[in-house]
């Protein structure tokens, strides 16, 4: 087991899991401060990993933490990290493919999406990385297209969504993914551009 420091919080992994990346604590801050601007309700966290993106966003709030991810190994990390981080009363961990993790019902006032960018035929250029932590499918972009799709539908009145990906590029593509969806659909209102990818934000 490793651990480092992400947001101010100790984080745990090992070789089977992505080792968190420092540049998405970026996407914690951003978290954080929509938070502050809200509605009321939970944070859903889809592909959470080991969970440092999400946990570090709720940690200066008051907020529960829905975690989804289908590797068992990052369902105890996350899990780990929740204790360690004196998080736990407030997050559950779904461990499940994400279209099947959630009631029909269910809506989320901040939802935070971390997918695979990669893609399938580039992953060997990344061996220290589990392959299905960074297998995007052709394009890079099957989960995330997903994850959208699970935006779209989850996010409470007044919310917002906050998705990695790896270019700009691929922000094009989802933007005409979003637009697809239909009237009244998510649409992207703010990209921030980093060295090691990209974050969107997504809202009505």
């Amino acid at each position: 087991m490793h651990e480092l420091t992400f947001g101010g919080l100790t984080i745990a992994y090992d070789h089977q899991v992505l080792q968190p990346r420092p540049w998405t604590a970026a996407q914690s801050v951003w978290a954080s401060e929509l938070l502050d601007q809200s509605p009321s309700g939970p944070v859903l966290e889809l592909c959470a990993g080991v969970g440092h993106i999400g946990l570090a966003a709720i940690q200066d709030s008051n907020r529960d933490l829905v975690m989804v991810d289908f590797n068992p190994v990052a369902e105890h990390f996350a899990q780990h990290n929740a204790v360690v981080n004196a998080m736990a009363k407030r997050v559950e961990f779904r461990l499940a493919r994400m279209e099947q993790a959630l009631a029909d019902d269910e809506r989320f006032s901040l939802i935070i999406a971390d997918p695979p960018w990669v893609r399938t035929t580039e992953t060997s250029r990344f061996p220290a990385d589990p392959v299905p932590a960074i297998d995007g499918g052709d394009d890079g972009l099957e989960l995330a297209r997903i994850c959208v799709d699970l935006i779209n539908q989850h996010l409470a009145d007044g919310g917002s969504a906050l998705l990695q990906l790896g270019t700009t590029d691929q922000v094009r593509l989802i933007a005409q993914h979003a637009q697809q969806l239909g009237a009244g659909a998510v649409a992207i209102h703010e990209t921030k551009i980093f060295d090691d990818g990209v974050i969107v934000h997504l809202a009505r």
